[in-house]
């Protein structure tokens, strides 16, 4: 199947995906419009200051994270490839009074599609396992860094990707690829994470895990210094379903004999030469 045809699906899954989530209650939609930032305590503290600097957010959906940024002082920009995820950004922007831009295009092709460079390029979780090639998402994060500018990717750890999700006997076994494939998982599942009552029309998704040695080395490789790399006992979502939920606020972790076996996420910084 060509590579087009899997980002048509993929793409057609994430438009009809937009208004279910808006409506949904993990979402929140209406206390971002209130003005409630919608990050995680940990992603603040790792990102480090953002106020008063340009901020581009890869891979951005409807643009929550994107403006919660703003609410914290950034100037946000946002690119995605779904037409109305980018066309409900640019109105919760108009609602919220933000000063943001939000950009149609596909990741591989933003270069073409915007000019600019940035201090800061963010990548949040949920991100990496709908591209194919993480060498190319490197360079496309580089080519968006001032010099000097910072990198920040929090993401599920591909560990995790590589487990059997539907075994509830608490045992972790290892069903799909841990490294990078030409060919993706394919999933067949019309439930949507953030409603589990909708059910899609656009059912068929296609999705490909990146090592952790690949995605750090793919990020050397285009020119940036790893500051650090965390890797965390906790996530934001029951990933597993024997997951329990741990002490930070919307968090969950294995339970406590197993808490030390594998990680859930990671966190990388890094930055661009000056």
């Amino acid at each position: 199947m060509p590579l087009d045809e899997f980002r048509a699906a993929n793409r057609a899954r994430w438009d009809e995906s937009v208004p279910i989530h808006m409506a949904a209650p993990t979402y929140d939609l209406d206390g971002l419009l209130a003005g409630r930032q919608k990050h995680f305590p940990r992603d603040i503290d790792e990102m480090g200051d953002v106020d008063g600097r340009t901020l581009l957010h890869l891979q951005c959906h409807f643009g929550m994270d994107t403006l919660s940024w703003a609410l914290l002082g950034a100037q946000v920009t946002g690119l995605d490839f779904s037409t109305p995820a980018i066309d409900t950004a640019r109105d919760l922007a108009q609602r919220l009074g933000i000063d943001a831009r939000f950009v149609l295009s596909e990741l591989y092709d933003a270069p073409a599609a915007l000019d600019q460079q940035f201090d800061i390029v963010y990548t949040g979780i949920g991100a990496l396992n709908w591209l194919p090639n993480i060498r190319g998402w490197a360079h496309v994060v580089a080519d968006f860094l001032k010099p000097g500018g910072r990198f920040y990717l929090i993401e599920m750890h591909p560990v995790l990707w590589s487990l059997d999700a539907q075994r509830t006997d608490q045992e972790l076994v290892v069903r799909f690829p841990y490294f990078e494939r030409a060919e993706p998982r394919r999933w067949d599942d019309a439930k949507d994470y953030a409603d589990p009552q909708a059910r899609l029309r656009n059912s068929v998704t296609y999705e490909w895990n990146h090592g952790l040695g690949e995605t750090v080395t793919a990020l050397i490789d285009a020119g940036l210094v790893i500051e650090w790399l965390h890797e965390h006992r906790t996530i934001y979502w029951q990933a597993l379903p024997w997951l329990v939920p741990a002490p930070g606020p919307d968090e969950w972790r294995l339970p406590d004999e197993a808490v030390d076996r594998v990680p859930l996420m990671y966190s990388i910084r890094a930055h661009k030469p000056a």
